[in-house]
């Protein structure tokens, strides 16, 4: 397993998203093949109704609760201090759990001050039930202007990142400011299997669109990422990119589907 090393602390680079599922049973079968297959980073939110199959997942293993490093994240209506701190303890709940290790503003919402919701998150981590903080499908300036608000370091930034989607901006603030950035459908939503180019860079290393996909994720400085699939044999394969690094060359034709790579960018990452 890869590390991203954020204040010392070690989090899973690969993770299991567990969005889009239709239902309890599905959500319990793919959290739990993920654990068995090695996960241990797994993301949840509020909004995606699979808080209660992670933590069944999880309990029914024998694997240590400090073995895992689970995030969720705040719905929209539970922005202002008192939602937070309701919202959190009803996760919580359906969770099994005493803590999360991770906590995010699932998005930016105008209606509420990000100071007043980030402030409620530091009182929790105050608390002990949550260890650390962080935002999703923030912009820089908001990522910024959230960094200001709280006490303690936020973690990362959660946004949509994959081969057909930059985040070159983000990602350069991200190495320079020690946030992570976590990146969400990094397979695309599965368009990424039938492209040509991943491909024939996955011939070269015996390996699938998906797991060159993952890997050239994996590679960048700062970055994880949460592959989410109901597939038991897919969670496997998503799973099997520890044992190959892509040269720097097919690092570049990966960018190279995207917008052209900033110069700036290239540096930081080593081209």
């Amino acid at each position: 397993m890869d590390y991203v090393t954020i204040n010392g602390t070690e989090i899973p680079a690969l993770g299991f998203g567990t969005a889009r599922m239709d239902d309890y049973d599905e959500q319990y079968r793919a959290i739990s093949a993920a654990v068995e297959t090695g996960y241990r980073h797994i993301d949840t939110a509020q909004m995606y109704d699979s808080e209660e199959a992670v933590g069944d997942a999880i309990a029914e293993t024998d694997i240590d609760r400090e073995e895992f490093f689970v995030t969720t994240k705040l719905a929209p209506g539970n922005r202002d201090a008192e939602a937070v701190h309701e919202s959190t303890a009803k996760s919580l709940e359906r969770l099994g759990m005493e803590y999360v290790d991770l906590l995010l503003i699932h998005s930016p919402n105008d209606e509420i001050d990000h100071q007043e919701t980030i402030e409620a998150m530091n009182d929790l981590q105050e608390e002990g039930s949550v260890r650390h903080i962080g935002v999703s499908n923030f912009s820089v300036q908001q990522t910024a202007e959230a960094m200001e608000y709280s006490e303690t370091p936020i973690v990362t930034n959660q946004v949509k990142y994959h081969p057909y989607k930059s985040q070159a901006d983000l990602l350069a603030f991200c190495i320079d400011e020690n946030v992570m950035l976590t990146a969400y459908s990094p397979l695309a939503v599965g368009d990424i299997s039938d492209d040509e180019i991943l491909r024939e860079i996955g011939e070269r290393y015996n390996k699938s669109a998906a797991q060159v996909t993952l890997r050239w994720l994996l590679e960048q400085p700062m970055v994880s990422t949460i592959p989410m699939s109901s597939s038991a044999e897919h969670i496997r394969e998503n799973f099997d990119v520890f044992d190959f690094e892509l040269d720097d060359e097919d690092v570049r034709a990966v960018f190279d589907l995207q917008d052209e790579l900033p110069a700036d960018l290239a540096d930081r990452l080593g081209f």
